[in-house]
């Protein structure tokens, strides 16, 4: 594209970022307090084993979705921002991320079922039952997590909003059944996370309504002639698992250590119900990554640098803001919160709340610089960053250093986002290649 012509769209480019974020953010953020609701009503319904179960399946499945799903999602979402930051209408690549997340799918199913007995006896103490949500949960957020990578792509923000939306709130139906006496037990709040992903599904026929893009620019067509290949999208794909696995490790992993070391059956609950805390605001922050991405990738694509720049910037001061009156309010007020919210009978400290506050802006700084190294081609080297904080941080965790293992959660999650996000702020810093 002519520099007249990136400089012409900028303001354009600049206001339908800000205007996706804000429609993504909204719907989202519903849905963090739905999602926070589903929990609450879940440990009100259920004793403190049967939470702890219900708690262990939602972090197995989520690191197993995030780490298989969300880079073909990425992957999605920013190969076609590419192309229409370029002004390709047409063809639009799916069929490579489609082969690839059917492999990811494939090898979960077959890994799944050699390690059935282990998941279902060690795992989830023998209820089949739970292994089996386990399996049919994973295989429908196949579907979902697709869709969202082509609607980020397309910009189409207010549909992507309503499907996650629309997924809490089917999942939530659960627990109230429950609460209700409509429906009893453990299994039928479990249900719920598995069926929402299917519920959600309904707004696929939207995907379909026609829009208008950019023109084609002939120019743009013959440097991106060729389009996706197998083996550059399985190698982005590939940096992007590397990344959810070193996530899900930092949200899930002191949750798993608790459950496997502690003498105490439902300490995992509570450290899960904690880090509640930064799981809440990092599912907000999907709405800011399913925006940012595509909007980074389209400006990286046009050589639009000082909006790129411009649009970090003020995602970083916003979470900065954010995080500070999180860990202020955790300081203040966070235990007895907690504690009510989750039924917990055992006494919770103000600063290790506040720490994990205060982790969780270093989290959210470290996935924006990550959607910023993704759009600028550094999916390896962000990758390399997110592992090593994650080795590290599960070091940590089996480490005898603080006796108390909810506090050495708190302690050990603040210090390896705060690593992170050091790491991916020096990549950031490095000049984008030419």
């Amino acid at each position: 594209m002519s520099a007249s012509s990136v400089a012409a769209g900028t303001p354009r480019t600049r206001s339908g970022y800000a205007r996706g974020a804000r429609v993504l953010s909204i719907g989202i953020a519903t849905t963090g307090i739905v999602t926070f609701a589903y929990f609450a009503l879940a440990a009100h319904a259920l004793d403190a084993v049967q939470y702890k179960r219900i708690a262990l399946l939602w972090s197995v499945l989520f690191v197993i979705v995030s780490v298989l799903y969300r880079p073909i999602e990425q992957l999605l979402s920013r190969t076609i921002a590419d192309r229409r930051a370029r002004g390709l209408r047409e063809g639009h690549p799916v069929a490579v991320p489609l082969l690839i997340q059917a492999a990811f799918a494939g090898s979960f199913l077959a890994l799944a079922l050699a390690l059935r007995g282990p998941l279902r006896d060690d795992l989830f103490d023998g209820s089949a039952t739970i292994y089996w949500i386990l399996v049919a949960g994973v295989l429908a957020y196949g579907a979902s997590y697709f869709a969202r990578g082509y609607l980020a792509g397309h910009q189409r923000f207010a549909l992507y909003g309503a499907l996650v939306l629309l997924e809490a709130c089917s999942r939530l139906c659960f627990p109230l059944a429950v609460i209700a006496g409509i429906a009893s037990g453990q299994t039928a709040i479990a249900l719920g996370i598995a069926a929402a992903p299917l519920a959600s599904l309904v707004v696929v026929p939207w995907l379909f309504a026609r829009r208008a893009d950019p023109p084609a620019d002939p120019q743009a067509v013959k440097q991106t002639e060729g389009g996706l290949t197998l083996r550059h999208g399985a190698g982005f794909a590939a940096a992007v698992l590397a990344v959810m696995v070193a996530e899900q490790t930092l949200i899930n992993g002191a949750v798993l250590t608790v459950e496997g070391t502690s003498p105490d059956a439902a300490l995992a609950g509570v450290v899960f119900s904690v880090l509640l805390i930064s799981r809440a605001p990092l599912q907000l922050f999907q709405a800011i990554q399913g925006s940012l991405l595509p909007h980074l990738a389209g400006l990286e694509a046009t050589a639009g640098r000082d909006e790129f720049r411009r649009a970090i910037r003020a995602t970083v001061l916003a979470i900065a803001a954010f995080a500070a009156v999180v860990a202020l309010g955790m300081l203040a007020v966070g235990p007895p919160i907690v504690r009510a919210l989750f039924d917990i009978d055992r006494s919770l400290s103000g600063p290790g709340l506040a720490l994990v506050g205060l982790g969780m802006g270093f989290h959210l700084v470290a996935g924006t610089l990550n959607q910023a190294a993704l759009a600028r081609g550094r999916a390896g080297a962000a990758a390399i960053a997110w592992l090593l904080c994650a080795a590290l941080f599960m070091a940590w965790m089996l480490s005898p250093l603080i006796d108390d293992q909810l506090l050495r959660t708190e302690a050990g999650y603040c210090g390896a986002t705060a690593l992170l996000c050091g790491l991916l702020a020096a990549l950031y810093r490095r000049q984008p290649r030419a």
